[in-house]
C-alpha cells in the first residue's frame, strides 16, 4: 500500500534567516517594498521546492508570513482597529507593520503595536486581535488565494492553511466584556467566501487549524 506524506506547515525564516534580513533591511530603509516582496516570494518558492524535492505529497501554502499568521488572519477578515486603518479600505503593508511593530501616529503621536502574547505553551508570540461588540468582518486581503496561485503557477498543488475561526475569536482581546463567539456567524460568512474563492481556483483540500 503506497504511503502518502504531508507537512502541516513549513518554517518561513529561510535557511540563512533570509526573512529576518529582508525585513530588517526594509524597516531600516535600506530596501524598498518591491525588494522585500521579491525576496519573500523567493523564500516561498524555495520552501515549496524543498518539500516537492523531498517527495512530500501534500504541501501547504499560506503558512508563510511577513510577521505573524494570526495578524495575517486579522488582515484577511478585515479586523483592523480604527487607529491603524486611516482611510484604507484594505490593509496596506504600512498598516500591517503598524499593527505588528507600532509607528509614528498619523497625528504626530506614537502608535503602539497590537498586544503580543505566547501561542499556547510555545515560545512563539502572535499579535492579539482586538475585537469589539458588533464587530463586522469582510474579506479584505486575498493572501491565502494569492499564495495558492503562486504555487499553482509553479505546477505545485498546495493545501492552503487557515487559522480556524473559533481559535481566532478565542485568542482575541475584546474592548469590553462580551462573548467573542457571538461574532462567529459574521466571521463564518467571510471564511465561506474565502473557501469558495480558493475552491474556484482549484484548491481541493483546505487545512483549518483549530488548536
Amino acid at each position: 500500500m503506497p504511503v502518502t506524506t504531508s507537512t502541516l506547515g513549513f518554517p518561513r525564516i529561510g535557511r540563512r534567516r533570509e526573512l529576518k534580513t529582508s525585513l530588517e533591511d526594509f524597516w531600516a530603509g535600506k530596501s524598498d517594498r518591491q525588494t522585500l516582496l521579491d525576496a519573500t516570494a523567493a523564500l516561498r518558492r524555495q520552501n515549496w521546492w524543498i518539500q516537492k524535492a523531498a517527495g512530500i505529497n501534500y504541501i501547504p501554502s499560506n503558512d508563510f508570513s511577513l510577521y505573524d499568521h494570526v495578524l495575517d488572519m486579522s488582515a484577511v477578515v478585515g479586523a483592523i482597529p480604527s487607529v491603524y486603518r486611516g482611510g484604507d479600505a484594505r490593509p496596506s503593508l504600512d498598516t500591517y507593520f503598524a499593527m505588528a511593530r507600532g509607528t509614528r501616529g498619523r497625528d504626530g503621536g506614537d502608535l503602539p503595536a497590537l498586544a503580543m502574547t505566547k501561542w499556547f505553551d510555545t515560545n512563539y508570540h502572535y499579535m492579539v486581535p482586538e475585537l469589539s461588540p458588533g464587530q463586522t468582518f469582510a474579506l479584505s486581503s486575498t493572501k491565502p488565494i494569492d499564495e495558492f496561485l503562486e504555487a499553482q503557477a509553479l505546477s505545485i498543488q498546495t493545501r492552503p492553511v487557515l487559522v480556524g475561526p473559533v481559535t481566532y475569536l478565542l485568542l482575541a482581546r475584546t474592548s469590553e466584556p462580551f462573548d467573542p463567539l457571538s461574532l462567529l456567524p459574521g466571521l463564518l460568512d467571510v471564511y465561506a467566501k474565502l473557501i469558495a474563492r480558493l475552491t474556484a481556483e482549484g484548491a481541493s483540500w483546505i487545512q483549518i487549524d483549530e488548536p
